[in-house]
């Protein structure tokens, strides 16, 4: 167990090389081509890593400032995704859910009731953490467990039936995403899109990258998009001249280099992919199968970024104006990339529909967050993860615990811990 938390505490640039390197020996690929694999899909991580960091080093800075600027005093601190996956990897039920989520997996795939082999294993944290939170509204380790497995099981459900619109949107082939944040909010998506499908003058609006790019010129285009958006975010942060320029490049650069990142990974990927297919072929004649990949395969795409960085600002104002919210964003916000990844071909890659779904999902996680801050403070200094501070609690707007599917779980464990 020391060995995988070690290389657990590596990230995903380490995790990922090894898993697809073993993975390929169990599918007969060969070591050579196995380690070449894995190394592809490390590099593409440690780039996607890179341009993620230079995203939220330029947009963290602008975004606090908007909090300060805007006079934001909410007692619910967002102390980033980092804290969370800490407090997950650190619950006492880690051994057992790692163990049950591989044995999930397992059974699932013997009774034909999944096609997805799920190798993402780094994100486990996100199913612990809702376990953690039952386990200390229960004292519980038993339903703790069957809580961070149902909220599993679950996304193993949404992971299969959102497999093939993601592929074909973002021409992936062989994966699929068994994510319990990002995956709870494809249901948001699909309603949003079928009220706006029902009202006239709303229905019509179709801002698509390529439309916009036709309409516009090059004005239009994703990587002049992202500079005046860049920009613009600068100017609400009350940013000088000197300050807003080096931004807008940056967030220019996310969005031309991400994708090429992201396609890096998928190279990886797909020669492991390929073979695995051919293997299980064999095995199960007749059947399909995916490798459950982490979305930061899922960033890269122009609508996704573009919307994220208008949802910034917009997650600032929502937390001014939401009755009742305590929480305050601030070290997740450019997270927000995350949180609608998943939810693009279900608003027909139309940016103004995933923008009203992420609203949406921002109010959600907000009020979410506000709702569980003293149980995931108690958890996180419990855990000597964080420090108390006097009148403060924390949270955080890109995890399980503030999602539908989390969160619900989360309730009910409350009445049974009544």
């Amino acid at each position: 167990m020391a060995v995988f938390n070690t290389i657990i505490s590596m990230g995903a640039t380490v995790m990922m090389p090894i898993i697809f390197f073993l993975v390929g020996l169990v599918f007969k690929v060969g070591p050579a081509k196995s380690f070449k694999a894995g190394m592809t899909v490390g590099i593409g991580f440690t780039g996607i890593n890179l341009v993620v960091g230079l995203l939220i080093q330029s947009l963290g800075p602008a975004a606090q400032d908007m909090v300060t600027r805007f006079g934001l005093e909410l007692n619910v601190v967002d102390v980033g995704w980092a804290t969370s996956a800490a407090m997950g990897w650190s619950s006492p039920l880690i051994p057992f859910i790692v163990a049950g989520a591989i044995l999930l997996n397992v059974v699932l795939l013997v009774i034909n009731k999944t096609k997805i082999i799920n190798i993402d294993i780094f994100n486990y944290w996100l199913i612990s953490l809702v376990g953690a939170f039952v386990y200390a509204n229960t004292d519980s380790m038993v339903l703790g467990v069957v809580a961070a497995l149902l909220s599993y099981l679950i996304a193993f459900i949404i992971g299969d039936l959102t497999a093939k619109p993601i592929q074909e949107m973002y021409n992936i082939k062989g994966v699929a995403f068994v994510h319990v944040t990002c995956g709870a909010f494809v249901p948001i998506g699909i309603a949003v899109n079928w009220i706006i499908e029902r009202i006239p003058g709303l229905n019509k609006i179709d801002l698509n990258p390529e439309k916009i790019t036709k309409t516009l010129g090059v004005i239009g285009e994703p990587l002049t998009l992202a500079t005046i958006l860049g920009g613009g975010l600068g100017i609400l942060a009350g940013w000088s001249i000197e300050q807003i320029l080096p931004l807008a490049v940056n967030v220019a650069a996310v969005m031309l280099i991400l994708p090429k990142m992201v396609e890096l990974t998928v190279d990886g990927v797909m020669i492991i992919r390929d073979a695995a297919e051919q293997y299980m072929q064999k095995m199960f004649p007749g059947r399909e199968f995916y490798f459950g990949m982490d979305t930061a395969l899922l960033i890269g795409e122009p609508c996704i970024i573009a919307t994220s960085l208008l949802l910034i600002p917009s997650a600032i104002i929502l937390a001014m104006i939401l009755p009742g919210n305590k929480m305050l964003p601030f070290a997740d916000l450019s997270a927000v990339v995350f949180l609608i990844s998943m939810v693009a071909p279900f608003c027909k890659r139309n940016m103004f529909r995933i923008y009203i779904t992420g609203l949406v999902i921002l109010s959600l996680c907000l009020y979410g967050s506000t709702d569980q801050s003293k149980t995931y403070t108690d958890i996180a200094v419990g855990s000597h993860i964080v420090e108390q501070v006097e009148g403060q609690e924390y949270g955080n707007i890109s995890a399980t615990y503030n999602s539908p599917i989390g969160w619900s779980i989360i309730k009910i464990s409350e009445l049974i811990g009544d």
